[in-house]
């Protein structure tokens, strides 16, 4: 089985109002602000279900892939958020500070994937005109520290914002990382372009086998076309900034990311019709590999200590490919 069968195993409306109070049904939570049409399901894993952006000249477009049921995590659309470690973790394991801990897995395949927020319910904490805010607050269980995460999601005329905190709320240091993890469209033409400094080779079940060039992997330009590339591998040394373009649609994406999310996993499977660009803290199985946090972005929270970033979407008009 190849790494990307692998990964592949594991896992509308428009209006024309300026600016909308949030709508509930149920588990959903509908926001809508001028350009912007944004759909959470808190109790999905707190994901975004779809992003829509109206083009000045052809209207309404997804941003996002959106999602076509709202009862499956396994689903590869819309966006969800990543806590408390990105990517894979070995065997669902590891040891911190003299403690091992042992998490079960959470796909079918051998480690434990994205931590565990995507899968547990979220909480509307705070609504607004313009902005929801969701919380998870977890209890010691074999991820045995106690944290609070929160997404609060703002609809600017120009982007979207999502700030991303993750709190310890234990009487020990915790080791943490968190970002996103988006699925854009991939059409025939899309592009990627970023510049990261070096990228991780993985193995047959996507886990780092050793740090190259970026360029080994990326290739020779830092604007690739999506479907030109098959890959499935965590870059660091990123500078926060990406871009995504639909010369289709006449339509790009400009994505940027606070620190510490300085490593961005490409995931560009062949023939879908999605790919993924996510702005996180940590390479895969940081918490496994003795490198270094520079290198591997893992964090330490110390004890009512927390961590911030802020992803932003600037869509945009694209007058030439």
């Amino acid at each position: 089985m190849s790494a990307h069968e692998a990964r592949q195993s594991d896992h509308r409306h428009a209006t024309d109002a300026t600016s909308e109070r949030p709508e509930r049904d149920g588990e959903a939570v509908a926001l809508a602000a001028g350009p912007w049409r944004l759909d959470l399901l808190p109790g999905l894993g707190g994901r975004i279900a779809s992003l829509r952006w109206r083009h000045p000249d052809s209207g309404w477009i997804d941003l996002l892939a959106p999602m076509k049921s709202r009862d499956d995590h396994g689903e590869d659309a819309g966006c969800f958020p990543l806590t408390p470690f990105s990517n894979r973790l070995r065997h669902g394991r590891f040891t911190f500070a003299g403690r091992s801990v042992s998490m079960p897995l959470n796909t079918p395949g051998p480690h434990v994937e994205h931590g565990h927020g995507w899968q547990r319910p979220w909480r509307v904490a705070a609504t607004g005109p313009e902005s929801v805010t969701l919380v998870y607050e977890h209890a010691p269980d074999a991820w045995p520290y106690p944290y609070v995460a929160q997404q609060e999601f703002s609809l600017h005329p120009d982007r979207l914002d999502i700030s991303l905190t993750i709190a310890n709320r234990g009487t020990e240091p915790m080791p943490v990382g968190f970002g996103l993890h988006p699925y854009f469209p991939a059409t025939p033409l899309a592009t990627l372009e970023a510049a990261p400094s070096w990228g991780w080779e993985v193995d047959a079940e996507v886990m780092p086998v050793r740090r190259v060039a970026a360029g080994d992997l990326w290739g020779p330009s830092s604007r690739m076309a999506v479907a030109s590339r098959v890959l499935d591998n965590a870059f660091g040394g990123w500078n926060g900034t990406a871009e995504i373009r639909w010369p289709e649609r006449a339509a790009g994406l400009r994505m940027t990311a606070d620190a510490p999310l300085r490593h961005l996993v490409v995931y560009t499977p062949p023939g879908a019709d999605h790919f993924c660009a996510e702005p996180v803290s940590n390479c895969t199985d940081a918490f496994n590999l003795d490198l270094g946090p520079e290198k591997t972005g893992l964090i330490v929270l110390a004890p009512s200590a927390q961590c911030s970033a802020t992803v932003s979407f600037f869509p945009f008009v694209l007058s030439s490919p």
